[in-house]
């Protein structure tokens, strides 16, 4: 997943980047209301992590425009307000979620869990396509009836194509879901990435093809 995270506490902000880093998630961090409008514009975010005070503004008002505009990216609220209408309120205004700080990183890992399986309309994180079984939260896939555990972009990688079958992507799109703007990487990553991931999936019916010219894309053997 890639995540937006506003928020001007600078020490708290990386020790979240780095921690969604280590689980193989990407996260940008925008410390001004201003830098995450500008980040929305360039990226698709999966998630956006957002505190209400901050140097340019009531990030409020930034979860009301985001409303306005019909943008579906999930939202959690990172507060210090632990009054039941102030919740009710951030609730009310388009917040999909919250979390009061100081939090500990594992409960804020299952708010957002919890919030993509509802978006999904899921009640587990397991998705099976043809005779492979993947778990995003785990990071083990089963291959023709074999377990196997995937390293953390591995993981990520596969989330991508598992969430649209047959849908084309770009070098270039996946780069965003695997990178952050900080890292020093080339478009031949993805094609690492996919050969390894090739080579996981080839005892089943999936795999990953090569669309020349446009990317990559998962289909099932006909």
């Amino acid at each position: 997943m890639r995540f937006l995270l506003v928020e001007d506490n600078l020490k708290l902000a990386k020790a979240l980047c780095d921690r969604f880093a280590q689980e193989g998630h990407v996260a940008d961090h925008a410390e001004t209301l201003a830098d995450a409008e500008a980040s929305i514009r360039t990226v698709a975010y999966d998630m956006i992590l957002l505190d209400i005070m901050l140097p340019d503004g009531d990030g409020r008002e930034f979860l009301r425009a985001h409303r306005s505009a019909s943008n579906p990216t999930p939202v959690i609220v990172l507060t210090a307000r632990s009054e039941v209408s102030d919740r009710v309120g951030l609730l009310d205004l388009g917040a999909d979620d919250y979390i009061t700080k100081p939090f500990d990183f594992s409960e804020l890992q299952a708010r957002v869990r919890a919030v993509m399986r509802r978006l999904g309309g899921a009640a587990n994180n397991a998705k099976t396509y043809g005779d492979v079984v993947f778990d995003s939260t785990t990071g083990e896939i089963i291959v023709a009836g074999i377990p196997e555990q995937l390293r953390n972009r591995e993981m990520r990688l596969l989330e991508v194509f598992f969430a649209s079958p047959g849908q084309i992507f770009s070098k270039s799109h996946l780069m965003d879901r695997l990178f952050s703007f900080s890292d020093d990487v080339s478009e031949n990553a993805i094609e690492v990435y996919v050969g390894r991931l090739r080579r996981k999936l080839e005892p089943s019916q999936a795999s990953i093809e090569t669309v020349r010219g446009l990317g990559y894309r998962m289909v099932l053997a006909s």
